[in-house]
């Protein structure tokens, strides 16, 4: 492919060389307004001269030109009028020349990749039939494979005749940007000799954002000097066209459309706007593409701040957490990107209205926090626990062996026991302990309270109203999200215009480098550890695998959120990710639980990242057995069977109708356990070995720090499961750094799987109206009663927070 390449460039480079004398064919003819080769600069007039340029552009565009001749008034005698979208384009030239007019329009549509795309276009004209015009195919093509050279090919043919034109292009970027670019292009009519073909040169010279200077060189001794200034949305531009040593006409040229990168917006506008992030509804890391609005993307939010530090006219994030349900997780490291949004010397207000733990954390990195006149603050502090169904499973006449041979593996005293064990205890308030003091300590922190204050405000007052909040330093004013233009002109002392995310430059400006760049995938392992639902291992198994020996990709970040589940699973996409790791950097970062089978998948990481919360480790495998204990006959039922296989009637008795849950005749017999029980133990064993192997610990130290324990994301760093506290775009810059990516070098992040469909029309709801598939509850009770008997490293739910 390369050499190739390389003998396209030599061919077009001794084109244009060679080619110094001829008449100027079509192509010259019908686009001298043009500042440089088509597929150079500005799309080429949004396709019409090179219809592959389309595909790159990102927003949709508007150009005018308008050209005055020498010796003509100056009506609008010669004039062209140019619309394109993403991939697709309309144009139309006007020309009026001696006692005849006609127009040249132009459909065109363009596909293709990042650095390389493909047009076709329609070409017909209308007016006087004197014109000699006939209608035309255009095909074309756009080569960037590199971010120095640019091809562009573009053939012309009549659908009347056996005319046709081949127009050939090269840029060159010395720099890699777009400071010094050299163009040059050559048209080949059917028929002409090469070294008659006419061709032409040039240089754009763009000393800041948006001034870009341009000098464009004929072989018939002609040139033209230009200068397009763009102003944001617009771009203004004018460009003489000289021969004979005198200006033979004059372009000037408007544009309308999307953002483009601009010095003079930039100063003009510096630190004059804000963007207004609602986050109401829920915080999640996929949403359906339609019928999806009450879903925030995560990962929206964190580049949207990001985007808005590297925007110079943001001043200020402004964010209205009403009616937000977010995990505690996930709010941390939104809070962790507004702090450093706070060092780059943004402003961040935060409004609140009726605010718990959870989002007065989150609030209170802000600058200035504005809550509701009608509002409240409930400092409740933090529990964490579980139901407990012995007495239930009792009554009903259900028997409960629970296999539990971990110390703190404690999901069957669900089932077993009617209190929390003193190991269950001991775990779940290390936890608890570990998500109070973070809280407190941020708060007291930012807000200039004391830790006694704060635990006074928690023990003490707990409902904290409007004035109270004021008084204990809680907010600075009250005020409502319908009101902030006015509320931030009073907390900021200066007005500031709103812009929305889309319009945050990074958010809307096109690509203006040329070749692709370099690719970082986040990989998404969500819900439990099944073969095709939650983390849906099997689809893990097989991108992981495809990642490894995919050359565009610089490294893989795995956002693993799982509880765990089953062992197959589990073990599929760990094996999987080691094989990737073995051929380029992969990160995890954990979200808000990475436990059991959750942590076993991200064992073979090169580096695992956990928020202070994560809940991470839970190294065990537990197991149950419901059987039927006198439930049968408390409900008439019975169950017979035949069977064949010294085992096989364990699995027989009464089927309940409508739940479809099948309960055992019988408890195992002590061979039956025995065996049971040697199983557990070597995939216990295997856990712990494959922990050992993947974080590179002694396999005595996991079996101290395993068992079965959870550990916040804090605990697990200082025990080794966890190598640093951070966030997801934490473990992208160390996927960046770790891949070789030099720091401020734009990359592409390809988020697999981004959205969760087109739609969702089977949702199961539970009688209160609320979607079931991303109940945790649900899916462990689902797991459990489809997988009896089956060995689970799984954490239950009540071990892990739920989303507030």
């Amino acid at each position: 492919m390369k050499i190739i390449k390389i003998a396209v460039i030599s061919a077009l480079l001794l084109l244009i060389g060679i080619s110094v004398f001829g008449q100027t064919p079509s192509f010259y003819d019908r686009f001298y307004f043009l500042n440089a080769s088509p597929s150079v600069f500005q799309e080429g007039v949004l396709g019409m001269a090179n219809p592959a340029n389309l595909h790159f552009l990102k927003n949709p565009e508007y150009q005018f030109n308008w050209t005055l001749e020498r010796e003509q008034d100056r009506s609008l005698r010669d004039w062209s009028l140019f619309g394109g979208v993403h991939g697709l384009g309309f144009g139309m030239i006007h020309r009026r020349s001696g006692d005849y007019d006609f127009n040249q329009y132009q459909l065109s549509l363009a596909f293709g990749r990042e650095a390389d795309a493909f047009g076709i276009g329609y070409s017909w004209f209308g007016g006087d039939k004197q014109s000699g015009f006939e209608k035309e195919l255009v095909l074309s093509a756009i080569s960037r494979s590199g971010r120095i050279i640019s091809l562009g090919l573009t053939h012309r043919m009549s659908l009347e005749s056996r005319w046709s034109e081949t127009i050939g292009e090269i840029g060159f970027r010395p720099f890699e940007n777009r400071l010094i670019t050299f163009f040059g292009d050559i048209a080949l009519k059917r028929g002409d000799k090469l070294w008659d073909s006419p061709s032409s040169w040039g240089i754009i010279l763009e000393p800041a954002r948006g001034i870009n200077l341009m000098g464009r060189f004929f072989k018939d001794k002609s040139f033209t000097v230009g200068i397009n200034i763009c102003l944001g949305n617009t771009s203004v531009g004018a460009q003489p066209h000289i021969a004979n040593d005198k200006i033979s006409r004059h372009t000037i040229t408007f544009r309308y459309g999307g953002m483009r990168p601009s010095y003079i917006d930039e100063a003009v506008n510096r630190n004059k706007k804000y963007v207004p992030m609602n986050l109401k509804g829920t915080v999640g890391y996929n949403k359906y593409v339609l019928f999806d609005a009450g879903t925030r993307r995560f990962m929206d939010i964190l580049t949207d701040i990001r985007a808005a530090i590297d925007d110079p006219r943001v001043a200020a994030l402004v964010l209205n957490l009403s009616g937000m349900r977010i995990y505690p997780e996930h709010a941390w490291e939104i809070r962790e990107e507004l702090k450093r949004a706070k060092e780059f010397g943004k402003q961040v207000i935060v409004f609140i209205d009726n605010a718990g733990m959870v989002q007065y954390h989150f609030a209170s990195v802000a600058d200035k926090i504005v809550l509701d006149p009608s509002g409240s603050i409930r400092l409740a502090g933090f529990a964490m626990g579980r139901t407990y169904l012995k007495g239930t499973l009792d009554k009903l006449g259900l028997g409960f062996d629970p296999w539990r041979f971990n110390k703190y593996k404690s999901a069957p005293e669900m089932y077993s026991h009617d209190k929390m064990s003193e190991t269950d205890r001991e775990q779940n308030q290390a936890y608890i302990d570990d998500r109070y003091e973070l809280v407190r300590e941020n708060v007291c922190f930012m807000r200039g309270i004391t830790a006694d204050e704060f635990d006074r405000l928690v023990d003490d007052v707990t409902y904290v109203l409007p004035n109270k909040a004021i008084e204990s330093n809680l907010v600075d004013t009250l005020g409502r999200w319908s009101d902030r233009s006015k509320i931030i002109k009073e907390l900021t002392g200066t007005g500031l215009g709103a812009i929305s995310r889309n319009n945050i430059l990074n958010n809307t400006l096109p690509k203006t480098d040329w070749g692709a760049r370099d690719r970082i995938v986040v990989v998404y392992g969500l819900g439990e550890c099944e073969m095709d639902k939650g983390i849906n291992a099997r689809w893990l198994e097989f991108l992981f695998l495809q990642l490894a020996h995919d050359k565009t990709v610089r490294a893989v970040v795995f956002r693993v959120d799982s509880p765990g589940g089953l062992t197959l699973p589990s073990d599929l996409v760990a094996q999987a990710v080691k094989k990737c790791a073995a051929e380029k950097p992969v990160i995890v970062s954990q979200g808000q639980v990475a436990a059991s089978g959750g942590y076993l998948i991200s064992t073979y990481a090169d580096s695992i990242l956990a928020g202070p919360s994560t809940v991470t480790g839970s190294i065990g495998i537990y197991g149950g057995w419901v059987y039927d204990k006198g439930i049968g006959d408390k409900i008439g039922m019975s169950s017979d069977f035949v069977s064949r296989g010294k085992h096989a009637d364990l699995t027989t008795g009464i089927r309940l109708p409508y739940v479809g849950l099948q309960i055992p005749a019988r408890n195992l017999t002590a061979d039956e356990y025995d065996q049971m029980e040697d199983v557990l133990h070597e995939l216990y064993d295997d856990f712990v070995k494959q922990v050992s192997v993947g974080r590179k610990i002694d396999i005595e130290k996991v079996k101290e720090i395993a068992e079965g324990r959870i550990y916040s994301g804090l605990d697990g760093k200082e025990v080794g499961l966890v190598d640093k506290i951070g966030g997801l775009m934490a473990a992208i810059d160390m996927a960046k750094s770790m891949a070789g990516i030099e720091d401020g070098k734009p990359v592409n992040i390809i988020e697999m799987p981004k959205s969760k469909g087109l739609f969702n029309l089977g949702k199961k709801l539970n009688p209160f109206g609320v979607s079931m598939e991303t109940d945790p509850i649900y899916n462990y009770l689902r797991l459990l009663t489809e997988n009896m008997g089956q060995p689970l490293p799984m954490l239950e739910p009540g071990m892990y927070p739920e989303m507030e």
